[in-house]
């Protein structure tokens, strides 16, 4: 009997499938955002540094990506419930070592390889369960619960860590995350199995391993670039990224030809409007994600705040995305989807040239918070038509690979807008600081080189723990120097967000009606 039957037949229980796997979208999701606000935290309890805390943030989004393919195909091997329950456990034993973190290198393995290998199998298996679960009007009531429900952790992700963070400990939002993995799984007999499609012999390990090392060798060239003297080898691994994607397109395309089975449909690329809005959903998840790592940063070493606060700050951005995405369908009644996407990049290019402009040492919240309201509701509208748009290109019978193929770039985008936006201020701030030191008339016998050095390390320290080592004049002008170059970055940072912004609205101005294909 299929589970549409047994789901039409439980009564109350009808929807237990759609609860459970929602819920393991809520916490994927919640992670996202909920650590962001815990940075400074982070630095201070590891001994680590800002520009390592960035790395882990985009390994996590990066291993989401790089795994994305394989945990779609996976479902075709061992069964959609079984591929949902082996990324809970890996998801699960991630949550517990990020909990139990000494040092960074624990919080890299446990948050950003368990919890992203384990994110990435169980949410292709989300959608599968879902659409095989139910028929009709409960489908599309389904979905409208999982989009609502990533909305909805997304929205809250930087409260609830902040509250976390600053009333308990950041270690308890991973604790929290494991106690629901443990419903998940106690709850997880509501979900039926599926059967094998097709054995492990058949599987493409070749194009698994070469996509997940093509897309990990890129980002981690992208990061590389925090560190002036690694740029020529950061260029090095973005070209061999690069390289290496293209040589699995076409390891794809050559086991199609012979009638093999390929990791993933790569021909869907070849529809104009799929590619076009894959573009644009990489073009929407960077400055989104570029926007969620920068402002804490901002927030906590500029202003002061602490991270409950700072999550209170981002909450009505966060609340504008997650209305404006619910809301959204209704709106393309009146306005087709794709002047939709034109006008909510538009709208989020005004918040952030608006954002541009309210950064000084003399900023309060209030000068910060409508602008982020404006880009909000900019990026709720994208969300709302984006993902339905790029799908209604393909046949409904490519819809595993293509879903598969746009949660890739789409966390991809995310990952990159974490490393590149990140780089860009670390760099600027770097180069900042040489320039208002050498403009200085510090005189003592430390060097200028040693003074930089000195206050670029404190930067990278969230100006926590103890003063740098500095000469007294020095010293009690750091915080200043620091925080007027953090302005001058975040300005021009917020400039070239609203740049990405303007011309994804013009490429989904000129992207064409969808056909499927």
């Amino acid at each position: 009997m299929s589970n549409l039957g047994n789901t039409k037949n439980k009564g109350s229980s009808k929807w237990m499938p759609a609860i459970v796997v929602c819920i393991a979208v809520f916490i994927i999701v919640l992670d996202m955002s909920a650590m962001n606000v815990a940075i400074s935290e982070l630095v201070t309890d590891l001994d680590t540094k800002l520009t390592t805390i960035q790395t882990i943030i985009a390994l996590y989004s990066l291993i989401i990506a790089s795994f994305m393919l394989i945990g779609s195909k996976l479902q075709d091997v061992i069964g959609r419930k079984k591929s949902f329950l082996a990324g809970s456990i890996i998801y699960g034993v991630g949550t517990l070592i990020a909990s139990t973190s000494v040092d960074w290198e624990i919080l890299l393995i446990g948050w950003a390889i368990f919890e992203g290998i384990g994110a990435a199998l169980m949410l292709p298996a989300t959608t599968t369960i879902i659409g095989t679960s139910y028929e009709g009007k409960d489908k599309l009531t389904a979905f409208g619960i999982w989009g609502g429900i990533g909305a909805m952790g997304s929205a809250i992700g930087p409260i609830f860590g902040g509250f976390f963070t600053t009333y308990l400990s950041w270690r308890m939002i991973f604790g929290s995350e494991f106690i629901i993995v443990i419903l998940i799984l106690l709850f997880s007999k509501y979900i039926s199995n599926s059967k094998s499609t097709i054995k492990f012999k058949e599987f493409d390990y070749f194009g698994a391993v070469l996509s997940v090392i093509s897309l990990v060798i890129f980002v981690l060239g992208m990061l590389q670039i925090n560190t002036p003297a690694n740029w020529s080898f950061a260029i090095a691994l973005i070209v061999v990224g690069i390289i290496l994607f293209i040589c699995f397109i076409a390891w794809e395309l050559r086991l199609i030809k012979n009638n093999k089975k390929p990791l993933t449909d790569v021909r869907l690329l070849k529809n104009k409007v799929f590619s076009m809005g894959i573009v644009n959903a990489i073009l929407q998840q960077i400055p989104l994600a570029g926007f969620m790592f920068i402002m804490p940063v901002f927030l906590q070493q500029v202003i002061g705040l602490n991270a409950f606060m700072t999550g209170v700050i981002l909450l009505p951005s966060s609340i504008a995305i997650m209305l404006l995405s619910l809301v959204g369908a209704k709106i393309s009644q009146y306005i087709p989807p794709k002047q939709m996407l034109t006008i909510g990049f538009i709208i989020s290019a005004i918040g952030t040239y608006l954002l541009s402009g309210g950064f000084s040492l003399n900023t309060n919240i209030w000068d910060i918070i409508p602008a982020t309201i404006i880009f909000g509701v900019g990026i709720g509208l994208v969300l709302s038509q984006l993902t339905n748009y790029i799908m209604s290109a393909i046949d409904e019978s490519k819809s595993s690979d293509g879903a598969g193929l746009l949660n890739t770039f789409k966390n991809l985008g995310y990952s990159v807008g974490t490393a590149m936006i990140g780089v860009l201020l670390v760099v600027s701030v770097f180069g900042g600081l040489s320039v208002a030191i050498e403009d200085s008339n510090f005189g003592h016998d430390m060097s200028k080189d040693e003074i930089h050095t000195n206050i670029f390390n404190y930067f990278e320290k969230m100006q926590t723990g103890a003063n740098p080592d500095l000469p007294d004049e020095v010293k009690a002008e750091a915080p200043d120097i620091i925080n007027n170059t953090i302005n001058i970055a975040m300005k021009w940072i917020f400039t070239i967000l609203s740049a990405i912004f303007v011309i994804a609205a013009v490429f989904s101005y000129f992207t064409p009606k969808p056909n499927r294909t």
